[in-house]
């Protein structure tokens, strides 16, 4: 096997391990009663979502800060693969507002 093959099997490898890890976190809140904010659009939260999950899309998140409860608990965001929940939690820490990317929300528990 050559450095190359190596050095991919390596960072797949640590990307699978973060993740997992990360899972567990974002599950661990959940568990612990944190809200879990979709930011997908109306029609995709419509076609399935996490139960209790609350939907305000990315796209007007910012002038719906205040109905985002400041419970002194992370915030859960997901959307269909991670993207727009990475920008939406940037969106709510610029707001002083504790979030995790909890990525697709399709990987919750």
């Amino acid at each position: 096997m050559d450095i190359t093959s190596i050095i991919i099997i390596s960072i797949i490898v640590i990307f699978i391990l973060l993740r997992f890890r990360n899972s567990k976190k974002v599950n661990g809140y959940i568990k612990n009663g944190s809200l879990v904010l979709d930011v997908r659009t109306t029609s995709e939260y419509d076609r399935g979502h996490f139960p209790k999950s609350i939907n305000i899309p990315l796209d007007i998140l910012s002038s719906n800060i205040s109905n985002l409860n400041d419970e002194n608990k992370i915030i859960v965001v997901v959307c269909a693969s991670g993207m727009r929940s990475a920008s939406a939690c940037s969106i709510l820490k610029k707001n002083n507002i504790n979030c995790i990317n909890g990525g697709s929300w399709n990987n919750l528990k």
